[in-house]
């Protein structure tokens, strides 16, 4: 029997994969932070940080493909991707905007280019990074040639998009068996990356961050492809495992509880190997990749919350986690700023100052939400979706 096509509004959410995806993001948050003061990959405080981003493509692809496997037979292409624009766009141009106006606050010596920066650069620069343009090198503000020199956080986002572009366009219309082909076929890439075999010959120009994932935030040759390794088998395997239902993990007691430990656990993890045995440090990040996040999401998705409390802070932490994700890291380069030219100030007012940086982080995306996330989405949706209706 085919599958009726269900409207999304009248879905369940999967509310504990909303609740880690905002540990995930206060997480992320923590680690920007204590990357201020690391300097590398192997000392980095919170060390494996950076996974986030391959647990969120997970989320991403699972839920996917819960909200649009089967709704095609009533939704157009362009509907899809209007649905997908008004999802995370605003919240896009929100993030570059608060990037703009602490731009010249991130004057920090590590961002040799931001006081070379005329106003109309800037400007041009917002207006750009606002529309989602990917800055090549070329175009670089900021000196670390980031897809958005106003926004660091933004280039996973552009990676969401072209996965939704791949899922449209290509991917959904795939069987499941073949789907598995290209999820099994991706995971090569995963490991290539992790394990620095570099069949392509491109990661050689990331030696400082050998036997991890870091990168994709350029768009250099090595960096777009590390962002497709980090991309293609997360996003796809997580709509993998939402076809495949059956695989789901029904944890009876503190569901919520123990997948939060569990993506606590693989991004607080301390460097694996030190100098001797770095393989190690990859063969770990493509054990969680590839067999740990697609097991938490099964079992974030197969169990049941099981009290207000739990209920009401998962939702919380679902509303702000992407709002938080994309508005925080502005604030990172003013903290990079200040302890760069306070390195002599006290312990306890370096540790004040980034405890000050995480709440107001959290008090941004909060607002962000409320007071422009919500009601501009409401609106674009009645204008654009529910007019056409």
């Amino acid at each position: 029997m085919a599958t009726q096509a269900i409207p999304l509004s009248s879905k369940p959410r999967f509310e504990i994969l909303d609740g880690l995806r905002g540990v995930a993001a206060m997480i992320v948050v923590a680690f920007h932070l204590f990357e201020t003061y690391s300097s590398g990959p192997s000392d980095q405080i919170l060390n494996h940080g950076y996974l986030a981003v391959d647990f969120f493509f997970v989320l991403s692809g699972f839920v996917i493909g819960y909200a649009y496997d089967d709704r095609w037979s009533k939704m157009t292409t362009w509907d899809f991707f209007k649905r997908r624009l008004i999802r995370l766009q605003p919240m896009v141009v929100l993030g570059t905007l608060i990037g703009a106006f602490w731009f010249y606050f991130s004057d920090a010596p590590v961002f040799g280019l931001v006081m070379q920066t005329p106003w109309w650069k800037l400007l041009v620069f917002t207006i750009l990074g606002c529309m989602m343009f990917p800055a090549p090198p070329s175009m670089d503000i900021r000196g670390w040639q980031e897809i958005n020199s106003l926004n660091g956080a933004q280039w996973s986002l552009l990676w969401e998009y072209i996965a939704n572009i791949l899922y449209a366009l290509i991917i959904r219309r795939l069987s499941t068996v073949v789907l598995g082909v290209f999820v099994f076929m991706s995971a090569l890439l995963t490991v290539d990356l992790a394990l620095d075999i570099d069949i392509s010959g491109l990661l050689a120009a990331r030696d400082y961050a050998q036997y991890t994932v870091i990168g994709g935030f350029g768009l250099t040759p090595d960096q777009i492809y590390i962002g497709l390794c980090r991309l293609l088998y997360p996003f796809f395997g997580g709509l993998l495992l939402y076809r495949l239902g059956r695989l789901r993990i029904n944890l009876r007691r503190g569901a919520m509880l123990w997948c939060s430990l569990a993506v606590a656990a693989t991004l607080v993890m301390p460097h694996i190997g030190g100098q001797t045995h770095q393989w190690l440090n990859g063969l770990y990040c493509a054990v969680v990749i590839l067999l740990v996040y697609p097991a938490i999401v099964a079992a974030g998705a197969g169990s049941q919350l099981r009290g207000r409390r739990t209920t009401a802070v998962c939702k919380f932490l679902g509303m702000i986690s992407y709002p938080l994700y994309i508005t925080h890291y502005p604030m990172i380069y003013v903290q990079m700023n200040w302890a760069a030219r306070h390195a002599d100030a006290p312990l306890g007012t370096h540790i004040w100052v980034a405890v000050s940086i995480f709440i107001a982080s959290i008090a941004v995306a909060y607002a962000s939400v409320k007071v422009y996330d919500l009601p501009i989405r409401a609106w674009l949706s009645d204008r654009f979706i529910h007019r056409k209706k």
